[in-house]
């Protein structure tokens, strides 16, 4: 029974979070450039400092959490989203974009069902899901809980059409802020780790160099993909919002499918079909500068991007012990958004200099390199077939 709470405690919390990141993805582009009337290359610019303060955060969380214990450490990760959406209510400085950027993590470096905003929370979240969870139950849960996130993002995305700029941020906090707050009531297993030791240093390294591509390829392109119809196809910010609600929607059911893919195909096939094909869609983009077309890519890829998440994530956290997986899941996240980040920074600079399509293409390279990697590490994991 405790654990059933825990579970919703846990739930009540990353939707609402989800809800408010969904309000702030397209918000805070739409801010940034027409509002504030600043470049795609400041743009770029926040992008890439909030992703490296993420990925410094997410370590840091992801070793604490393992050293100083779960729910201590969510609560104060989880505080500072809410702050930042405030900060941002208060004042439209630019050294208040970059310290809220920074504090509510607005890296746009995942779909809004992957959690592309205020993203240091997830490996505490999916160390917490993995003690509360058995093995083999953890892709439908993972995949369950991203599920009900990405439709609370999208929902988030279609409700900014009832508030303006400053409504926006205001209640992105309150409603972010409820998610903390209910953390206090959640129980967890207390588990700590030795910070000196670190026995599945191959599997995370394994996981590591493929999650920096991951991050690269997201960094070229994630962040980029709403002011690429800003600027080629001159969409309003409320047209906008109903194509992401859409393609929010959409990725969020595709993760339904994540435990049917584990089972039929396994973790490494399940990644390489999934990506490749969101790669081959991708390179089409800055190619067919049709708008339908455009906007079929835009509504599918990151369906495409985030059916996989649940079953890697399942994958990571039964290959290496209790006690380590904070750490692993930390080190992962900060490895692929210090790839993003760089990325994001040298995407905004081709942006700004006019070189639109070249990120895309840059994405296709890597996202293949990236899939290689997978079929030559995880061979034998994939026999196994307990992922």
């Amino acid at each position: 029974m405790q654990k059933k709470i825990s579970l919703s405690i846990l739930l009540f919390s990353r939707i609402s979070r989800s809800f408010a990141a969904g309000m702030l993805a397209i918000s805070f582009p739409y801010f940034v450039l027409n509002n504030l009337h600043l470049s795609t290359f400041l743009l770029g610019t926040l992008f890439a400092v909030a992703t490296v303060f993420t990925a410094f955060f997410g370590l840091f969380f992801g070793i604490i959490t393992d050293i100083w214990g779960r729910k201590k450490t969510l609560l104060v990760a989880t505080l500072m989203l809410p702050l930042a959406c405030f900060m941002l209510w208060y004042s439209d400085s630019v050294q208040i974009l970059f310290i809220a950027s920074i504090l509510g993590g607005f890296s746009a470096t995942g779909s809004l069902a992957g959690g592309g905003i205020g993203g240091s929370v997830q490996p505490i979240q999916n160390a917490i899901l993995a003690d509360l969870i058995p093995a083999d139950k953890r892709t439908f849960f993972y995949s369950t809980f991203a599920f009900l996130n990405g439709v609370a993002a999208a929902i988030g995305t279609i409700f900014i059409r009832f508030l303006n700029e400053k409504e926006i941020f205001i209640t992105a906090g309150i409603i972010s802020l409820l998610g903390t707050i209910i953390l206090i009531f959640l129980r967890v297993p207390s588990l700590k780790g030795q910070l000196r030791k670190l026995s599945g240093k191959i599997t995370i390294g394994k996981f590591t160099l493929t999650g920096f591509l991951n991050g690269v390829s997201q960094g070229l392109v994630t962040p980029f993909m709403i002011p690429f119809f800003i600027i080629v196809y001159k969409l309003s910010e409320n047209t906008m919002s109903t194509y992401a609600f859409i393609s929010g929607t959409i990725a969020a059911f595709a993760l339904l499918a994540a435990p049917y893919l584990d089972k039929k195909f396994g973790f490494v096939k399940s990644i390489v079909y999934s990506r490749g094909l969101s790669a081959l869609l991708i390179l089409l983009l800055p190619i067919f500068k049709f708008l339908p077309i455009s906007l079929f890519i835009y509504l599918v890829t990151p369906a495409l991007r985030v059916v996989s998440v649940p079953i890697q994530q399942t994958a990571l956290t039964s290959l290496v012990s209790e006690e380590e997986r904070g750490r692993a899941l930390g080190i992962n996240q900060v490895v692929r958004l210090a790839g993003s980040s760089v990325a994001t920074e040298v995407a905004g600079s081709l942006f700004y200099s006019n070189l639109i399509a070249l990120p895309f293409y840059l994405y296709f390279m890597t996202m293949g390199a990236n899939i290689y990697l997978y079929k030559i590490f995880f061979k034998k994991e994939e026999k196994l077939r307990t992922l």
